[in-house]
């Protein structure tokens, strides 16, 4: 069936990218193609950049024709579309702030897209003071507050029942925030306060709520740090059901938008149609928030810490989304659209092409084999890891099942998900790292330490192996787990933050104690599990050639060791710039420690963020280093770099790397050597190649 009609362009502004849009969105809808002629040229009309070219301004006449089943009835809206002069009034707020404008944000799931914007009204809820006068009101209020708690719980419950498959491997982040409910440092402190200070339920539990950030507040890890995102999303919800008021839903979302929103919780992203909603914006969080997390498993372009982005971007405004970079641009002009337009189909189409090698082996063109695993936080990502082409996993962090129960877990908690892991990856290696937190990390989990164990400078305070050493108790628990889960699968044991033989001399009498324990009881374990040190204090890696006589294997944990080394807080925004994966100093240390393990026989991997980085990779493989594990979305375009590198040129052109002397010289000397030996990658500019903290 066909339909043909001849439409004019009456609205003030001509089809501008925003009507195209609304045109390429109405194409989606119908069983019929769509194809638009001006003068003797005919475009396909599901294209915005093709509409575009048409160049119509007011006054334009427009041939326009439909092939299909739903022919007539899309012309017929594609008409009213028209005659509406798309959504244009006198006043139009194509509003005169829609010059294009850009914003920064940080990237946490890769990918390019183009859409309208949809704002999420996510706003904290505003909490009023009110006294209470009498005992009654005072009970009527915990009743309250009960009722909005177990409201909140049923919410959280149905989330999950409907959990879509994507993310159905992070259902235990609803299981913590239904564990943070019933919390005693939210609950039991809440109906405290209202009862003691007679006050109102919404400014108790806000009350509540500030002393936890208090207690997180010198957290220094990100990752630990942004479990507070999830008290915070606990609380709303709960202030919501005390105020009565509903939450907007992205059920309701029935046409392919950009969410716009303050924050969005695990809850939110639970209930994101992929087919609709296209990419996510927030003013706030991080790269390690749950919901971050989560988002990445929807493989949908997702930027957070925007900071003003619902204030500055309006319903309706037309978005370019770079998950690669971090970049939005808001109301962009023509030109900028083609330009992403064509980033976008670069993008995938080489995204296409490295997902088909994902599953192939890490090996150079020359014959050399590499090793590529992955670094995980929760058993949930172990399945994401192993589809994106892991070969084990590298660096498993333990500090999850410690943060989110009151009390420290328990033997068989601990048993129960190590074991499950050595099952998923086997026989593949686990490298699991024993507790890496510190003291002020555990206050929620104990409150004598909560009360003696604050420190004014938790990154190199009581934290890590020193404080796994001091607290004997939890360390050997922690360790009769693994041990008793080594025997499901390849398991291979690290100790982080190790400063000296002597600190890692006492920590393997510790297991050695823990051996003969399980020895006694007749349970079975790898009585020859190997025992590593992450390397990411710089004094380790100037005694790595003594280290290496006592140790099974090295893994380089840069995260921390450029920390250290530069003295810089990668997270503090005053400094941030300053944090150099390329710095001299970073990779003669690099250098050092792999010498150290060569000469002594040992394997030596890296699991810090750079091993992720297209860029640095060359340097690292050039440095020796044939290991590495990094985070999951990476793991595709290493392989197939890898595989497209020769390593003996690699080596030959990087002979002289350790002479530079500034890391903007190191990365100038690498992005050159890298467009030479792999044009199709880096000349494109498709893919993000800096790392955290490199200008």
């Amino acid at each position: 069936m066909e339909e043909i009609r001849l439409l004019k362009v009456i609205n003030k502004l001509g089809i501008h990218a925003h009507a195209a849009c609304q045109i390429v969105e109405l194409a989606g809808k119908y069983m019929a193609e769509l194809f638009l002629q001006k003068d003797s040229r005919e475009v396909d009309g599901s294209s915005i950049l093709s509409i575009l070219s048409l160049a119509c301004p007011k006054g334009s006449e427009i041939r326009a024709r439909t092939v299909g089943v739903d022919a007539k009835k899309f012309m017929d809206d594609l008409e009213r579309l028209f005659k509406s002069k798309f959504g244009e009034t006198e006043y139009e707020q194509y509003r005169p702030r829609k010059k294009e404008m850009k914003m920064k944000g940080f990237p946490v799931s890769p990918g390019i897209t183009i859409g309208k914007a949809h704002h999420l009204n996510r706003s904290r809820m505003t909490v009023f003071y009110r006294k209470l006068v009498n005992k009654k009101e005072v009970e009527r209020e915990i009743d309250r507050f009960k009722h909005a708690v177990d409201m909140a719980k049923e919410q959280i419950k149905k989330f999950k029942s409907n959990i879509p498959e994507q993310v159905k491997g992070y259902a235990f982040v609803l299981d913590t925030h239904l564990m943070i409910l019933g919390d005693s440092l939210i609950f039991d402190s809440t109906i405290q306060r209202i009862q003691k200070e007679k006050v109102n339920a919404e400014w108790a539990l806000k009350q509540s709520v500030n002393t936890i950030h208090k207690l997180f507040k010198k957290v220094e890890d990100e990752y630990i740090g942004r479990r507070m995102d999830d008290v915070d999303s606990v609380s709303e919800r709960v202030l919501s059901n005390l105020a009565g008021v509903d939450l907007d839903s992205l059920t309701e979302i029935k046409k392919e938008v950009i969410i716009v929103a303050h924050v969005l919780s695990p809850c939110d992203i639970v209930e994101i149609d992929v087919n609709h909603v296209r990419g996510i914006l927030t003013d706030v969080g991080g790269r390690t928030s749950h919901m971050a997390i989560m988002s990445e498993a929807l493989e949908i372009p997702v930027i957070v810490g925007l900071e003003s982005a619902t204030d500055i971007i309006i319903d309706g405004d037309l978005l370019i989304v770079d998950g690669n970079t971090g970049e939005v641009i808001v109301n962009p002009d023509p030109d900028t659209i083609i330009t992403y337009e064509d980033r976008k189909k670069r993008y995938y189409r080489y995204k296409s092409a490295i997902d088909r090698v994902r599953h192939l082996p890490a090996e150079t063109p020359d014959g050399y084999k590499i090793t590529i695993k992955a670094n995980i936080e929760f058993l949930a990502e172990t399945k994401a890891a192993i589809e994106n082409g892991a070969e084990g996993v590298g660096l498993y962090r333990t500090e999850y099942l410690y943060m989110i129960k009151k009390d420290f877990p328990d033997e068989e908690t601990l048993f129960d998900d190590y074991s499950q892991i050595a099952k998923m990856v086997a026989p593949n290696t686990v490298t699991i790292r024993t507790l890496d937190i510190a003291s002020d990390k555990m206050m929620a989990s104990d409150s004598y330490m909560m009360e003696t164990t604050r420190e004014n400078n938790p990154a190199l305070g009581l934290r890590s192996i020193r404080l796994c050493l001091k607290e004997r108790n939890v360390f050997q628990t922690q360790l009769r787990a693994i041990l008793r889960a080594s025997v499901y699968g390849n398991f291979r044991l690290i100790f982080p933050m190790i400063s000296g033989l002597g600190q890692f001399l006492e920590a393997k009498r510790v297991l050695k104690s823990v051996m003969r324990t399980l020895d006694r009881e007749g349970i079975e374990y790898n009585r020859e599990i190997p025992i590593g040190i992450l390397i990411e204090i710089p004094s380790a890696t100037s005694i790595a050639d003594i280290l290496a006589r006592h140790a099974d294997f090295f893994s380089i944990g840069t995260n921390d060791l450029i920390q250290y080394a530069l003295a810089i807080d990668r997270d503090n925004e005053h400094v941030a710039h300053l944090y150099e994966p390329f710095h001299p100093a970073v990779l003669r240390m690099i250098h050092q420690v792999v010498e150290a393990g060569n000469n002594e026989g040992i394997d030596v991997s890296l699991c810090g963020e750079i091993a992720g980085d297209p860029l640095a990779i060359l340097i690292l493989l050039s440095l020796g280093l044939e290991e590495f594990s990094m985070n999951i979305g990476s793991i595709p375009l290493i392989k197939k770099i890898i595989r497209m590198l020769p390593l003996r040129a690699v080596r030959d052109q990087f002979k002289g790397i350790l002479q530079l002397p500034t890391s903007e010289k190191v990365e100038s000397f690498v992005l050159k050597q890298a467009q030479s030996l792999l044009p199709d990658i880096f000349k494109e500019g498709v893919f993000r190649y800096r790392a955290t903290g490199i200008s």
